[in-house]
């Protein structure tokens, strides 16, 4: 070691010589002169009486060991490495969880790498503070870092081969805070293993003293239990009370107190979950040391002891509880954010409030789970003894299952060993072997099966997305990305994008609207054809409507609410594909959309939640507003650093809104109007009105549904993860059938519950301006009367006939 120190010396010196010569002559100047002194002083000393000597000693030795101690601190020469500094022991850079608080002032989640909420002193039990003193330094409240008595009694005990530590609970909180033993440079005399431990020691010695001079006594206690791991992800007392007893740090009793102080020896081998006899005994250590202190009598201590330890267990992760896509497209949505303001959610203790309204976001997730359910078995009903997954013709498509597998983790890491032989990895990834996959019943099961199967499995479920937003505000109130997130963590709501079916028509007409239409003005439902050129070449485009029957001269209310497709089709080839493309990113589409004419009939993929936000304009009065998912942000200490903006845009004229609000409200109106299939829920006596849209993508891949009231808006998707799993028929797979329930439910909920009457509400009957275009006309189908008893006669005028709901 004294070798590697010379040469280490002789290295620095030389450095010190190339580098700074002035400097280095300065020191060899006062080096002889120390020597010189040192001589005659050591002269006169051997002169003295030895009682004079020792006390020579003794003073130059303090005085040499505290001029040592500032060599360290400032790392002279950079002998020592960097210590904490005043500005770090005064704003110590600690990590803590960021809390996302919901509209309703919940919490809804967290952002950490450090599962930490600090509390206050006040919060805290006194019984846990006795505890804690007691057991980790007695002499707290009588030394100022550094227990000079517990390291003499320590050294002694490593004379007599039973070595303790010494280090005093403000020394612990400089290794916990400041982590000085792995955050700071070592220094060049810290590469030496023997001075390593010496210079850290020493640091923390420096650090503790530095902070009894800033803290009070019960400020260092409460930084040490908001800092101290109590293991199982538990970081501070607030998580660690929570996590193993349920309950807050103020209302620690003695016997809960001792088994979390216990735990701080060591944390897994004291674990009451991992270790529960151990950490028993080691809990009635503790509570024996209490006695030795007063604290209470044996026979208390004895009855604690008595007591098994009774845990309420639940750990903390980062995605329990609800909301799970949001919080984890959330955590990218503030990215950027983070990038330009310099804060980290999963480190400094924010406190980030969502428009999310947990109330709502229970409903909304019911709904979601009993529509989704039912869904499920009629798809399994629908395919059974089948695979699902077909291409255009209803033909099973072979390489279904191994091209999904060539994606997974399994594939790559089996090609990694075999190459490119395909028959070994097959045959490996063909072994069963225990797997937990999804099930409506449990949430997730465990079973035997082969990494092909597995995939087959877990293809058979159908996936939804479901969002509401507040037309006026833009603000997002409920948010559910999938069935289940465990096992399906792409969100369905912002990430995933498809074809939007018949909702896309919103575009269609508000094109039509913005040239000049109305909703009274008649087209004729005939067969049409789109000649169009793409990339140079000429092609032509017939599409039909889903029941392939045409009614002659319709309103284009009713064309809407029916949603017929050669209507929306000659709409968009009067207006061109470009106006139709144009309203949809006017209205909140932000992705890009193909120009092409089946875009019309929502052939480009869009995201539920742009679609949604853009039937919100129309709702608003034709004014734009960006989904809103943080309100704002403030800091650990309650400095708002963030607002969010609340700007709003007119993006298409106040009339074209109002024709198009009736035209969304015709789904409930029309003869056969698709939306009309929300009657069977109890949403109408709350004096509120609806309108909405469905949607169904060709083969039934996408089935869609965004319903409108006056406050409040939301969007429903439902299909398979692969596009190519899906029903087989409209009856089944189409928008009103899958996607509306959705809605319904939620909405059913959402109108009974008097939090939220402010919701309930009627769209305006007259108009803010005045409307040059007709709107109020309606449809009436008369009765076929080829299906009445001609022996009877009709003598009252023909009824209006009840239309099944039939969508494009």
């Amino acid at each position: 070691m004294w070798d590697k120190l010379v040469s280490l010396l002789r290295n620095l010196a030389a450095f010190l010589q190339k580098k700074t010569p002035v400097i280095w002559e300065l020191i060899r100047k006062w080096w002889f002169q120390f020597i010189e002194w040192r001589k005659k002083r050591l002269a006169r000393f051997k002169t003295l009486p030895w009682y004079f000597r020792l006390v020579n000693i003794v003073v130059t030795g303090t005085i040499l060991f505290l001029i040592f101690l500032f060599l360290v601190d400032i790392n002279f020469l950079w002998l020592f490495g960097k210590s904490p500094g005043l500005r770090s022991i005064g704003n110590p850079n600690q990590n803590e969880a960021s809390l996302i608080i919901s509209a309703d002032n919940q919490v809804i989640g967290k952002y950490y790498t450090e599962n930490r909420i600090p509390v206050e002193f006040e919060e805290i039990s006194p019984k846990l503070i006795e505890t804690l003193v007691y057991t980790e330094d007695q002499r707290f409240y009588k030394h100022f870092g550094i227990d000079f008595h517990g390291v003499f009694a320590a050294m002694k005990d490593v004379l007599k081969g039973d070595p303790r530590g010494a280090s005093t609970i403000t020394q612990q909180l400089v290794k916990n805070m400041y982590k000085t033993r792995n955050q700071y440079s070592r220094g060049l005399l810290g590469q030496i293993p023997g001075l390593r431990l010496i210079i850290m020691k020493m640091k923390e010695w420096i650090t503790a003293v530095k902070i009894e001079l800033f803290y009070s006594k019960e400020e260092i206690l409460t930084k040490y239990l908001n800092t101290v791991d109590f293991g199982s992800n538990s970081f501070g007392i607030y998580t660690a009370a929570k996590t193993y007893f349920r309950t807050k740090p103020s209302e620690l009793n003695y016997e809960q107190s001792a088994t979390l102080i216990g735990l701080l020896k060591a944390t897994t081998y004291y674990s009451p979950i991992q270790n529960p006899e151990q950490s028993k005994k080691r809990r009635n250590v503790v509570l024996q040391n209490l006695v030795e202190h007063g604290v209470f009598s044996q026979e208390v201590c004895d009855s604690l002891k008595s007591i098994p330890i009774q845990l309420n267990y639940g750990r903390e992760e980062t995605y329990d509880g609800i909301a799970l896509h949001f919080r984890a497209y959330l955590a990218k949505y503030l990215e950027d954010w983070e990038k330009q303001s310099g804060y980290d959610i999963y480190a400094d203790g924010l406190r980030i409030h969502v428009a999310l309204d947990s109330r709502l976001q229970h409903y909304a997730e019911e709904a979601v789970e009993k529509q989704m359910k039912a869904v499920q078995r009629r798809f399994f009903d629908h395919w059974r003894g089948q695979n699902p997954w077909r291409d255009e013709n209803k033909v099973e498509i072979q390489d279904f299952v191994e091209n999904i597998a060539r994606k997974t983790k399994s594939y790559n890491a089996l090609q990694k060993k075999f190459g490119e032989n395909e028959d070994s990895i097959f045959h490996y990834l063909n072994i069963p072997r225990k797997t937990r996959v999804f099930d409506y019943k449990t949430g997730a099961k465990d079973t035997t099966l082969s990494v092909m199967d597995s995939i087959r499995y877990m293809n058979h479920f159908m996936h939804t997305g479901f969002v509401a937003m507040e037309p006026n505000t833009g603000e997002v109130k409920a948010w559910v990305g999938d069935i289940n997130f465990n096992f399906w963590q792409y969100d369905k709501v912002a990430q995933s994008k498809r074809q939007p079916g018949s909702t896309f028509k919103l575009f269609v007409y508000t094109a039509a609207m913005m040239h000049g239409l109305s909703p009274c003005d008649y087209r004729t439902d005939q067969p049409v054809k789109w000649d169009y050129m793409e990339n140079g070449e000429p092609k032509s485009w017939q599409p039909n409507n889903v029941d392939y029957t045409y009614r002659g001269n319709v309103t284009l209310k009713y064309a809407f609410a029916r949603s017929i497709n050669t209507i929306a089709v000659q709409l968009a080839k009067e207006v061109g594909i470009e106006a139709v493309i144009q309203a949809a990113h006017l209205l909140g589409i932000k992705t890009k959309l193909e120009d092409k004419p089946s875009t019309s009939l929502g052939a480009s993929d869009v995201s539920l939640l742009e679609l949604v936000n853009s039937f919100g304009t129309v709702v608003n009065e034709g004014i734009h507003k960006e989904p809103v998912l943080v309100t704002r942000i403030e800091d650990a200490d309650g400095h708002v650093i963030y607002k969010a903006d609340n700007q709003s845009k007119r993006v298409i004229p106040y009339e074209t809104a109002w024709l198009m609000t009736e035209m969304l409200k015709g789904g409930m109106t029309e003869p056969g109007g698709t939306t009309q299939a929300l009657w069977e829920w109890d949403l109408f006596n709350y004096d509120t009105n609806f309108g909405g849209k469905t949607g169904t993508s060709s083969n039934h891949s996408d089935a869609w549904f965004v319903g409108v009231t006056k406050n409040l808006i939301g969007g429903a998707w439902v299909g398979g993860e692969q596009r190519s799993v899906h029903f087989r028929t409209g009856q089944l797979g189409e928008g009103s059938r899958t996607a509306l329930p959705i809605f319904g439910l939620f909405m059913e909920k959402v109108l009974k519950d008097e939090h939220f009457k402010h919701y309930r509400g009627k769209f305006p009957e007259k108009p803010k301006e005045t409307i040059t275009r007709k709107y109020k006309c309606h449809t009436y189908v008369p009765v076929d009367t080829t299906r009445v008893d001609t022996t009877q006669t009709i003598t009252s005028a023909p009824e209006e006939t009840e239309v099944m709901p039939v969508e494009n």
